[in-house]
This record gives structure tokens, C-alpha cells and sequence, in this order.
């Protein structure tokens, strides 16, 4: 065809049944088995027109072009030389060593290596199970890279994701998402607003409202970061880890989960439950750290900085703890005190042996008291000593051991009964002291003393107690400090 510069010569090849020419139109019209070359473009058809004023084409029937290792397939198509934009219809379908593009309606930019689809479209890979299906693609086949909108749907053997917006870099083979997101893992059930999953490494960055539900685990975070060569998610603001199985959840501002090490560690405001039988243990702390064993069984939990403890039996506070799930045992450290019904137990450090959630008994060592109210704000049964073992029945103190410098202040009682009314009696305050006693509790009244050394003492009458006998050395009712039920709340799973 003389006359035309190269990239406007549209080659005719072998097997053209006719060749027609309008000159009104400018139009060439190829029909039967077309077969012609135009831009670097194989193309077939059943009949085409060609204008080569405009550099247009028109194809129709059975149309196929190809070029290198892309093959494209519809029922019609035109095509914009100048531009080099094409626009195909009816059962249009894409494809390359990889992947099968299968859509109604597709624009295509030569210029820019660019598909668009924007009726429905399925993406499949010849090499794999992957299927992605959406209401609009774009496709770039040179980068093999493609952004879907509109009801994403991606399936691969065990993975599945369903998301409004999605990106597939496939060098990187790593997904985007940019809107609400579903991805399904074998048993793993990830949700995110954003964020990015690698395909090949499970890795991914889950971001507003992500949640991970895994057997019996929960993670939720502003934003989750999963690793899993590592077995370790690393989760951002408003974190929870929960482990149904292990009947525990933590919450707080940053943490770490290693499935490998079998740990948990979590810091900024970290409050943590155990919520195994009728009661649930609750600690707050800056920091907090869980251990289980092989089995996700738990063996122990520290607790760092600013710690309280919490349930119905059971209330204390201290710089750090030491939580033993094995044993039942917690250690508090630096300035503990401990709260059981009306009594209040601190010393330089404390321990306390729990089995089932009831306490056995604590040890308190070093600078160590026990103190019950008696009569709020006026009156206190008190104990002191170097050493002291406070022992409980049913989470009721009934017995106290104390070692060393043993000092006790109580109001021996007195009950007066009428027809009608009990009455209660304080006769006066007993101040005792001796190296080592045994003191008998009932409901914070004590009810007997065992001296093991002779002791000193003296007795006050209610009229006559000197105000600088009142209280044992140091002493300090912390109350106020003691954790209540209603800093608790929220705490727990929904």
C-alpha cells in the first residue's frame, strides 16, 4: 500500500478472501479469514475496515490479535492507531504464559500497557488455582500488575480475600487492599480496612480495625504485622490477645505474639484476665509478659511497674509480680500490699500461694504487717513482725505466724444480747509484743494468742488508750489504693 509511512502500513497477510477500497470513506474493508499485521499487531478476523486517513480499525468476528506472548480474543473490536487505544466486546478474553483475562467490555492503551475492564471480569492463572474476579480491573500485562474495584473476590487453594479494592503487584506477589477486607488462611480468618498480604509468605500488615482469628486465638490492633517464618504478629494500638483455650486476654497499646516461643508480651496501659472457673483474675501493669508452655498450657506471667491485681477474693498492688500458673504462687516485689476482705497484708516483699483461686496462705517478709479494720477509720486489729505467714480458710484469714520483733494491737470484744438486739462491747486495747506469736483470727477479731517467748504488754482501757499506742510503727491503712470491680470493666471479650 504506497503511499504510507511505516507505522501506518497495514500489512495484508495470505488468506484475505477479498480486498475492497472506498474512496468516499477512505475505507479498506478485508473480509473472509482475515489476516493482517498493524503496528506490530498480528490480528485475525472474519472482516475488517481499515481507514488509514484516521489509522482506524474495525474488526468483526472470531477477532484474535497477537503480539509476543499476549493473546487477545472477542467478537468485535476498534482500534485507534494515532492513539493506539482498542476497545473490544463480546466474550473478550486476554492471555499470556501466566494468566486469562475473561470479560464482557475491554479497553486497552497500547501506550500505556494498560486493560481496563469495568462490567465484570475474571482473572485466572494458567500456572496455579488463582481466580480473582471483580466489577472493574485494570491489568497491565508487560509489569504484571493489575488494581481491581467492585466486590473482589481472589481464591488460591486454602486462600480466599473479598475486598472492595484490591492491588496485585505479581513480581512481588503481594496483594493491597484500601478498603474493608476479608482474607482467609486455612483456619486463619484475617480482617483489615487496609493493609498488604504476600501470597507467597503469609506475610501481611493489617491496618485499622485488624483482627486475626486463629483456632482458639483472637488479635485485634490498629494495626497487626504477621511474620509467620518467624511465628510472631506484632500488633499497634488498642491490642487484645486472647486465647480461648487458655481462658486469657491482654490488652494495651503495643505487643508482641510469638507462636514459636509460646509468649506474649504487652506494654503501654497492659491489663491482662484470667477467666478460667467462676472467678477471673485481673492485672494492670506498664508492662506484662506471658509465658505458656509447649502445649499453650499457662506457666507464668510477670508483671512490670504500676501493678494491680484484681478478683473477688483477692486485691493487691506492687512495683512488679510474678504470677505462677503452674504452682499457683505470686511473688510481689517493692512496696506490695495485699487485700482480702477486711485485712491488709504488706512487707518489703510478699508471696502468695493460691490453689483454684483460693488463698492458702500468704508470706510476707521483712518489715512486714497485717492490719484489719475493725471499725471504719477509728479502730484497727494490727500485727507486725519481721516475718510473718498469714493463714486462710475459704479466703478467710483465720491464723498468723510471726517471726522476730512480733508486735500485736487488738480490742478484745465483749457481746451483750437482749431479746431483740446483739450488742458488741469493746473492753479496751491490748498492745503485746515478743519475739515470736501465733495469733488466732476470726472475721478480723483475734481470738487467741500463742506466745513462744514471754511477752510484753500492757492493756488500755477505751477511756484511757494513749493515741501514740494506737498503731504499730509505720502504720499506714492503703485502702484507698486498693483496685475495685469498677476499674475493671471492659476488660473481657465481647
Amino acid at each position: 500500500m504506497p503511499g504510507f509511512s511505516q507505522d501506518r502500513i497495514l500489512e495484508l497477510l495470505p488468506g484475505s478472501d477479498k480486498l475492497g477500497y472506498d474512496a468516499k470513506t477512505g475505507a479498506h474493508r478485508l473480509v473472509g479469514s482475515v489476516n493482517f499485521i498493524y503496528q506490530g499487531n498480528t490480528m485475525y478476523c472474519d472482516s475488517a475496515h481499515y481507514f488509514d486517513k484516521t489509522q482506524e480499525v474495525r474488526a468483526y468476528g472470531n477477532v484474535h490479535i497477537t503480539k509476543e506472548d499476549i493473546n487477545l480474543f472477542c467478537d468485535s473490536l476498534y482500534y485507534h492507531g494515532k492513539t493506539k487505544r482498542a476497545k473490544l466486546w463480546g466474550h473478550v478474553r486476554v492471555r499470556d504464559l501466566e494468566y486469562k483475562l475473561t470479560t464482557d467490555t475491554l479497553e486497552y492503551d497500547a501506550k500505556k500497557g494498560q486493560g481496563i475492564y469495568r462490567h465484570g471480569g475474571k482473572i485466572e492463572s494458567i500456572t496455579s488455582n488463582e481466580v480473582l474476579t471483580s466489577r472493574v480491573g485494570y491489568f497491565y500485562p508487560e509489569t504484571k500488575s493489575f488494581f481491581f474495584s467492585g466486590k473482589v473476590r481472589y481464591k488460591n487453594d486454602d486462600l480466599s480475600m473479598s475486598t472492595d479494592t484490591l492491588q496485585y503487584i505479581y513480581s512481588k506477589q503481594t496483594t493491597y487492599f484500601y478498603g474493608p477486607t476479608n482474607i482467609k488462611k486455612g483456619e486463619t480468618n484475617m480482617f483489615c480496612e487496609r493493609g498488604w498480604y504476600n501470597i507467597d509468605t503469609e506475610e501481611g500488615s493489617l491496618i485499622k480495625n485488624a483482627r486475626v482469628q486463629e483456632n482458639n486465638r483472637i488479635i485485634e490492633g490498629d494495626t497487626l504485622l504477621r511474620i509467620p517464618k518467624e511465628e510472631l504478629s506484632i500488633a499497634k494500638g488498642n491490642v487484645m490477645f486472647l486465647d480461648t483455650s487458655a481462658h486469657q486476654v491482654l490488652r494495651g497499646n503495643y505487643g508482641k505474639l510469638s507462636e514459636h516461643n509460646h509468649s506474649a508480651f504487652m506494654t503501654g496501659n497492659a491489663s491482662a484476665a484470667s477467666f478460667k472457673g467462676k472467678d477471673t483474675l485481673y492485672v494492670f501493669a506498664d508492662t506484662l509478659y506471658n509465658q505458656n508452655d509447649t502445649l499453650d498450657k499457662p506457666l507464668f506471667t510477670k508483671a512490670f511497674r504500676n501493678v494491680k491485681f484484681y478478683n473477688t477474693n483477692l486485691q493487691g498492688i506492687a512495683d512488679s509480680v510474678f504470677f505462677s500458673q503452674k504452682d499457683g504462687i505470686a511473688e510481689l516485689y517493692k512496696d506490695p500490699v495485699v487485700w482480702s476482705e477486711n485485712v491488709e497484708l504488706k512487707g518489703d516483699s510478699v508471696t502468695v500461694y493460691l490453689k483454684d483461686s483460693i488463698i492458702e496462705k500468704i508470706h510476707i517478709r521483712q518489715n512486714s504487717t497485717v492490719l484489719m479494720e475493725i471499725d471504719s477509720g477509728l479502730y484497727y486489729n494490727q500485727i507486725s513482725g519481721k516475718e510473718i505467714i498469714a493463714m486462710f480458710n475459704k479466703n478467710e484469714l483465720y491464723r498468723t505466724d510471726v517471726a522476730g520483733s512480733a508486735i500485736t494491737i487488738f480490742y478484745p470484744e465483749d457481746t451483750e444480747k437482749t431479746d431483740s438486739s446483739v450488742f458488741v462491747k469493746r473492753k479496751g486495747m491490748n498492745r503485746l509484743s515478743s519475739g515470736e506469736l501465733r495469733i488466732y483470727v476470726d472475721s478480723g477479731d483475734v481470738t487467741g494468742i500463742t506466745y513462744f517467748e514471754q511477752p510484753d504488754g500492757v492493756f488500755y482501757p477505751m477511756s484511757d488508750i494513749p493515741e501514740e499506742d494506737m498503731f504499730i510503727k509505720n502504720f499506714n491503712w492503703k485502702e484507698a489504693l486498693r483496685p475495685k470491680k469498677r476499674l475493671i470493666e471492659g476488660i473481657l471479650p465481647d
